[in-house]
């Protein structure tokens, strides 16, 4: 009898191929990794679910945490946003699901890995190429991709042997992580349309303004509004719970897949949205210019590799040596005044503001060059342009 983990989120695919493999013969290890997506209640289910539809054996993965260690953090001191829009929350996740199945799978012995991603998406390929890397020698099952099945044969065959659940076709989809809310289906399939009020799982519960304060030392956050937490994923879901009730963080991004489609997602994500305008803020006021413009280079890259399945590059490190290092001065608390569906950044308290320079004050007055030095230093500054529009004079604009 060979051993098989099925990477278990309890949803339809992952539900037919626990049940179908188990009848085939196999020894079935149901295996949910959590990095934040999962309450208590559904955790629960999945267990329950998992016991009857024939799996020998479920266990969750919790990885939450180190996921934000080996992840989250760095997509922080990165501001990254894939095309300036997106968290990259799903993205990011399913590496660390798949990066637990495998080192589980080895722990057991498995002689197979099985998912349920389909042929059409970036997920099979991030599954894929982490098993591949990490579980080498392990067969990779994917019967709903395989197979070409659709949603009917595997409710169908679920439900002749015995297993009823609500599965129905939802208008939309969603995919409930830590790091955001990804909303697929409905009018995102239709490039002219946003998505409506009631697609979004999270609504307006506050008309007031407020100010939000959130306290960085070396990139990470250490305080929400005063109150310092020491576990950093307890400080995003503090900073989540405040977003939400003013529908902060919705938006849609349009990006190249990995298979090299076009893709569209909507997505609700206030605590990526605020933490990354309020780091970035602070930022502005810590870096010098040229950490700034350097870092932002790498993290673009860092944010593409993610998305992308390269997690497991070995650049991946020295990116996030880079990141880390320029965080030093990262130091202070950012502060955003929130609105419904809404925020604008305030301004910085921080013992390491470039901007409280003793040279001088922005417009005002300076006070480490005289009159005449600016004057000179402005001549030698336009010397190039001079000397090439002095043999080029047709070429003045």
């Amino acid at each position: 009898m060979k051993k098989v983990v099925v990477a278990f989120s309890g949803g339809l695919d992952t539900s037919y191929t626990v049940m179908k493999l188990a009848k085939d013969g196999y020894e079935v290890h149901a295996a949910c990794a959590n990095t934040g997506g999962f309450s208590a209640e559904q955790l629960k289910k999945n267990e329950e679910n998992a016991y009857k539809l024939g799996a020998k054996q479920y266990v969750t993965l919790d990885v939450t945490q180190e996921y934000y260690e080996k992840s989250l953090k760095y997509m922080i001191y990165g501001n990254v946003m894939r095309n300036n829009c997106y968290p990259i929350s799903v993205s990011s996740e399913r590496i660390f699901q798949a990066i637990a199945i495998a080192r589980y799978a080895k722990q057991i012995g498995a002689d197979a890995i099985a998912h349920g991603s389909t042929g059409a998406g970036n997920d099979q390929i991030r599954f894929d190429m982490t098993f591949l890397v990490m579980a080498p020698g392990v067969e990779i099952i994917t019967l709903t991709r395989d197979k070409a099945l659709s949603r009917k044969e595997e409710v169908d065959y679920l439900n002749e042997n015995g297993f009823y659940a609500d599965f129905t076709k939802l208008k939309y989809s969603y995919n409930v992580g830590i790091w955001g809310t990804s909303i697929c289906g409905g009018e995102i399939l239709d490039s002219t349309q946003g998505l409506p009020e009631e697609a979004y799982l999270k609504h307006v519960t506050r008309e007031d303004e407020s100010e939000l304060k959130i306290t960085f030392e070396k990139g990470e956050i250490v305080a929400v509004n005063g109150e310092k937490f020491d576990d950093k994923v307890a400080a995003i879901q503090k900073i989540e719970e405040i977003g939400a009730a003013y529908g902060i963080g919705r938006d849609c991004n349009v990006g190249d897949t990995i298979i090299g489609i076009k893709g569209r997602v909507g997505f609700e994500a206030a605590a990526p949205k605020l933490i990354i305008e309020a780091h970035r803020l602070l930022e502005k006021y810590t870096l010098s210019k040229w950490q700034q413009y350097w870092k932002d280079q790498v993290a673009n890259w860092y944010g593409m590799f993610l998305h992308e399945s390269q997690y497991l590059e070995p650049v991946m490190p020295d990116i996030e040596a880079m990141l880390t290092s320029s965080q030093r001065n990262v130091n202070g608390t950012a502060i955003i005044k929130l609105r419904p569906l809404g925020f604008e950044t305030v301004g910085v308290d921080s013992k390491d503001d470039l901007l409280k320079s003793k040279l001088g004050e922005y417009g005002e007055m300076q006070h480490g060059w005289t009159a005449e030095e600016a004057k000179g230093f402005i001549k030698v500054l336009s010397t190039p342009l001079r000397v090439y529009y002095g043999i080029h004079p047709d070429e003045q604009r």
